[in-house]
């Protein structure tokens, strides 16, 4: 299977192991059968995949890291219990010994405060770059204490698009990994793995879910990265875990899993030890989402872009952010990388305050004040309020986030409804 939309319905699934079902089922058991000594034993090392513990692989969650996998052109996955727990373990993986991680002022809220003001607490700093597209800025801020750049293929909320390419042709001649939050676009119209990129992560309970009704999050592992070449002492360094004390045989990650060393890595000690484990049933939820993915993206960039435009025209409107237009300054970049379309999201600003802000909020009918994207209902959301109220002013507006921002998140309802919604809200935001 090599096309996307089979592998949307098919990859990772066999029938014939889950009782002929068509459908993948829905595995809500805490534990499984070792079946003999030899195969627990096996399971427990890390030297044969298989299922003895929820917590550590589940089938139905199984299928969903198989086929996001597949999806996006890496060599596994690990899937958990929320988007962000997704970019804390593939962050802290890298850094876990302490180092630095490069990253853009644009990113999403709760990223940019992970990164500031949390995980310094553990060792992990961070050093921001204003223009993560200017190579020059970017390289200046690598040091030896650097472990990854980690960027957003799609910024939140400005839309700006990475030159992943480049980024991680940079990012590899120092020696380090590139880490691509690839939420906003989803795997149907963007795949970083393609241009570069060494990690994938993902909120699966925007577009990959596409109903708004189960949170979820995936890191996807390339398998290209050389985890072995003296940065990153954790997966060179033996470990209990995956070794037999009793016998006097101890390995590392790298020895053991080689290429999979990282994706085992963070199965084996972050979601093992941390605990943020994909449930079952939302698993499934998000496997039927998928299943409609081509669908729904195609239909929901043809009714964002609608928006844009119209937006680009409506009075009290004074800036939209949508890159996939096309007097866009990355015009050029976006039609190079995203030929199906930037995303789903975009975001303008208003006149004003932020009264008319919230008058505007207040006043939409089909729109639904809501801070999640990707859902098949469209959404609209004030950044600097919600989204990104814990990030520092400086890097607000480093990012464009200011108090008259609105963000949109562009579902399946009719392009002309979402138009005249946004047209009565405005004036009723300037009734007075």
């Amino acid at each position: 299977m090599t096309g996307f939309n089979t592998q949307r319905i098919h990859a990772g699934y066999d029938p014939l192991e889950n009782g002929k079902a068509a459908n993948v089922p829905i595995y809500e058991s805490a534990a499984f059968d070792m079946v003999s000594e030899e195969h627990g034993d096996d399971l427990a090392s890390g030297r044969q995949h298989g299922f003895s513990y929820s917590r550590v692989a589940n089938p139905t969650v199984d299928v969903l890291e198989k086929r996001l996998a597949q999806l996006e052109g890496g060599i596994g996955a690990v899937a958990v219990s929320s988007g962000m727990a997704a970019v804390s373990f593939a962050l802290l993986a890298v850094a876990e010994l302490g180092g630095t991680i490069i990253a853009p002022t644009n990113l999403y809220g709760a990223s940019v405060d992970a990164l500031e003001s949390f995980f310094p607490h553990f060792g992990v700093h961070s050093r921001f770059v204003h223009n993560i597209n200017d190579l020059a800025e970017v390289e200046v801020a690598i040091d030896e204490d650097t472990k990854a750049i980690f960027v957003e293929s799609v910024a939140n909320p400005s839309t700006e698009v990475t030159d992943i390419a480049a980024l991680a042709d940079l990012a590899h001649r120092h020696g380090i990994p590139l880490i691509v939050d690839n939420t906003f676009p989803t795997p149907y119209l963007f795949r970083p793995i393609e241009f570069g990129a060494d990690i994938v992560v993902h909120s699966t309970t925007k577009g990959i879910s596409g109903h708004g009704n189960a949170l979820g999050g995936v890191v996807i592992d390339a398998g290209t990265f050389d985890w072995s070449n003296g940065k990153f002492p954790q997966f060179t360094e033996k470990e209990l875990v995956i070794s037999d004390e009793r016998a006097g045989v101890w390995k590392s990650f790298v020895e053991e899993f080689g290429k999979e060393a990282f994706i085992r890595r963070v199965r084996v000690k972050y979601l093992r030890t941390f605990g943020a484990v994909q449930n079952p049933f939302n698993a499934y939820l998000q496997l039927l989402g998928l299943e409609t993915i081509a669908e729904r993206e195609e239909k929901e960039v043809a009714n964002a872009l609608t928006v844009a435009q119209h937006l680009e025209h409506a009075p009290h409107v004074t800036k939209v952010y949508y890159s996939g237009l096309s007097d866009s300054a990355q015009h050029d970049l976006v039609s190079r990388l995203f030929p199906k379309g930037v995303g789903t999201v975009l975001s303008f600003e208003l006149e004003g305050g932020e009264s008319n802000v919230a008058a505007l909020l207040n006043s939409v009918k089909v729109f639904t004040y809501i801070p999640n994207v990707g859902d098949v209902r469209s959404m609209i959301v004030n950044p600097a309020r919600i989204t990104h109220r814990e990030v520092p002013a400086k890097y607000r507006e480093a990012g464009g986030v200011t108090d008259n921002l609105i963000r949109l998140s562009i579902g399946l309802e009719d392009a002309e409804d979402l138009t005249a919604d946004l047209d009565q809200a405005i004036a009723a935001a300037f009734a007075d």
